[in-house]
């Protein structure tokens, strides 16, 4: 099973796809894990993706595709990956298709974490007080809600058009936003 995490940054995707991990044995291909572990290697690219990230910027397909396209094969070999903030393009969606597709593979369902802005916000104030994550500092989150809105959310119907959408409630508990997406994952 292929699953895509959808939402706006600090909807919970991560502690979701974490939860899922754990309880289905998926592999988590978070591009946010990805490129800050790529900073951390201090390589070219992660200073580049540095600079690009600091600003609150999103990171180019190109540079996307190639470390989620690195990862698949584990993904398969679990028996499945949870995108966690991926794609976030329609050129990525696409892409993704196309490699998936070329595996033998395809998205099984796509999960909308809806939570308010507002929300999301205070969300993000508390995890750069308790983190310092320099992505997650007020200015940057402004920015990255932006890109969000204008970017990604325009892939709703991208995949609504599929008959993939299903949209959860992701203001509740952690709890009753897992069970609706163990709810959706049953159906799917």
């Amino acid at each position: 099973m292929n699953l895509i995490l959808f939402g706006p940054p600090a909807a919970g995707k991560g502690t979701q796809a974490k939860r899922l991990v754990e309880e289905r044995n998926m592999v988590q291909l978070s591009t946010g894990d990805m490129l800050r572990a790529a900073i951390a290697s201090g390589s070219d690219l992660g200073k580049r993706v540095e600079g690009i990230m600091q600003r609150g910027e999103l990171v180019s397909d190109e540079i996307v595709i190639e470390l989620i396209e690195s990862r698949l094969p584990e993904a398969e070999a679990a028996g499945g990956a949870i995108f966690d903030g991926f794609p976030r393009t329609l050129a990525q969606a696409q892409a993704l298709d196309v490699m998936l597709e070329g595996r033998g593979r395809q998205i099984d369902l796509v999960v909308r974490l809806k939570v308010d802005d507002e929300v999301l916000t205070q969300r993000i104030a508390g995890r750069y007080a308790e983190s310092g994550r320099p992505d997650d500092n007020p200015e940057s989150f402004k920015v990255r809600l932006g890109a969000y809105n204008a970017q990604t959310a325009p892939l709703l119907p991208y995949y609504e058009g599929q008959g993939k959408l299903v949209e959860v409630d992701g203001m509740g508990s952690i709890a009753s936003v897992a069970a609706a997406i163990d709810a959706a994952l049953a159906r799917a």
